[in-house]
């Protein structure tokens, strides 16, 4: 009966998102079920083959329809882009959840993104956290933290988003930053609060260390370098169709003329990085087809695993245990070292993604070489060449463009991101270069408040080259709120004492 029950879900799965009953495939897996599985399932198997049957009406009956948090929401955009902002907190305020439909309950409040996103995602947390703190709500950063910990706890990980279709990946581990966040408002000794889970965040990411060798040299998310060394790339425990982009999935994979489930594979790890998705991914840069994550090493999640790394190592510090601290330590030493030595390239001047398979670095421009400069483990003749390739190749008037490539992708040009403005402006802040530093956080607060001035709204993303026109690429249209984008955008008019009334 069981196995009846998961295949007529599946196969509802499969005919409703396939047959595009929602624009938009995150909308049904978002639904809440009015019944049981084993009644919708039970009632599926009958109907479906009756004459006249309507699959859309189908799923409104048996199905609620997620409401947009905010959608009651009118914005002012006579207020200024800062009171907009503190206005817009307690809109995409989420209180303890309940259970129900694909919703992972988390016990504390919570902010989330906005537009479509209507759960807490990880790494988007860790910006709009930034704005928080100009905001004077530490104990909403706090609750949030708390959350990430629970998540820890319950699964080991914390998944891309409290939704049961994101389990099996992570996403950009931002959590120590967030802690160390959490340590500037309330003192350095929080840090020590949260050891057991920074551990357990630390044992995901390396999880199978002890049985890598020459001959099986990567596992999950860990990789054996060719010279020995230990680095991680993205992964996801399930090489099926993401069932919130089921479709588009499945019509990547034909095209692809691959085996399906390494496609799947790559597309889930893609989406575990953040950037879903941009041509760092691909073999063709102009082809999605090509998409082949999984091979990749990249250098801002190994920059992200060093502070991870050494945050753990503060942490034993505070437990007088010197032992334990001086073995973080190391490790993030030698992940410095690997670093430079696979993702450094003197000759351009530029820190590049390593393909472990040709064991060569890709040739990807990206805004993933500052990550360097933010974790400050480039010298400073590296971040003085990154920031003139920065400056020569990336600013435009918006801001920076995430790669230099235009593939229809939403993490490539033209489209400019908040967290990689909050990511490079604080880079080269690290090393001096305070001009650029200034100019692309100008430029940035500039199009974020022109845009908002002329719509009333916030974006996830923005097309820095041609400040008219909307951000597009990807597989939904441009979405409003937006967290990560009021986080920054906060941080940053608070940092350079903007005037944006």
């Amino acid at each position: 009966m069981l196995t009846n029950e998961l295949e007529s879900m599946n196969a509802l799965l499969n005919d409703v998102q396939m047959s595009r009953v929602f624009p938009d495939g995150k909308t049904f897996v978002d639904c809440t079920p009015k019944f049981s599985e084993a009644v919708i399932s039970k009632k599926y198997r009958e109907e479906k083959i009756k004459s006249g049957f309507n699959l859309e009406q189908f799923v409104l009956q048996n199905f609620e329809l997620p409401v947009p948090h905010a959608k009651e929401y009118t914005s002012n955009n006579s207020k200024s882009v800062t009171e907009h902002i503190e206005a817009l907190w307690a809109e995409l305020t989420r209180e303890p959840d309940k259970a129900g439909g694909s919703l992972i309950p988390l016990p504390y409040p919570y902010i989330v993104p906005g537009g479509r996103f209507g759960e807490i995602y990880y790494w988007d947390s860790y910006f709009t956290m930034l704005g928080l703190a100009v905001s004077g709500r530490t104990n909403m950063i706090e609750n949030m933290i708390n959350n990430f910990s629970y998540l820890i706890d319950l699964h080991g990980y914390i998944p891309n988003g409290n939704r049961n279709y994101f389990l099996g990946r992570s996403q950009p581990p931002f959590y120590s930053l967030m802690i160390k966040l959490l340590a500037s408002l309330k003192g350095e000794t929080v840090i020590e609060k949260y050891l057991p889970y920074l551990e357990k965040e630390y044992a995901f990411w390396m999880k199978g260390l002890t049985t890598l060798s020459a001959d099986h040299p990567a596992l999950q998310h860990i990789v054996m370098m060719p010279g020995g060394e230990i680095l991680n790339r993205y992964w996801d425990e399930n090489d099926t169709a993401r069932p919130e982009s089921f479709r588009e999935d499945v019509e990547l994979a034909h095209i692809s003329g691959t085996n399906h489930a390494d496609i799947f594979r790559h597309l889930r790890a893609g989406a575990e990085s953040g950037w879903d998705y941009s041509c760092r991914w691909f073999r063709d840069k102009k082809a999605f087809e090509t998409i082949h994550t999984t091979n990749i090493i990249p250098v801002d999640l190994n920059c992200l695993l060093v502070h991870l790394e050494e945050t753990i190592a503060v942490a034993f510090r505070f437990k007088k245990d010197e032992t334990s601290a001086m073995h973080y330590e190391a490790l993030a030493e030698k992940r410095n070292t690997a670093i430079q030595k696979y993702c450094w390239n003197d000759a351009v001047g530029f820190y590049f993604d390593y393909d472990m398979e040709l064991q060569k670095q890709k040739d990807i421009f990206s805004l993933a070489a500052v990550y360097p400069l933010f974790q400050k483990i480039a010298s400073k003749e590296q971040a003085s060449k990154v920031a003139a390739i920065l400056e020569q190749k990336f600013l435009h008037v918006g801001g920076l463009i995430s790669t230099l490539e235009t593939t229809g992708q939403q993490w490539d040009a033209p489209n400019g991101w908040a967290p990689l403005h909050w990511i490079s402006v604080i880079g080269l802040e690290n090393y001096g270069h305070n001009q650029l530093a200034s100019s692309i956080a100008e430029r940035w607060i500039k199009l974020c408040s022109d845009v908002f001035n002329r719509t009333g709204k916030l974006m996830e993303k923005y097309n820095v080259t041609d400040t008219h026109l909307e951000a597009g690429g990807g597989e939904y249209p441009g979405q409003d709120g937006f967290g990560w984008t009021n986080g920054v955008l906060l941080a940053l008019i608070k940092k350079f004492d903007t005037n944006t009334s």
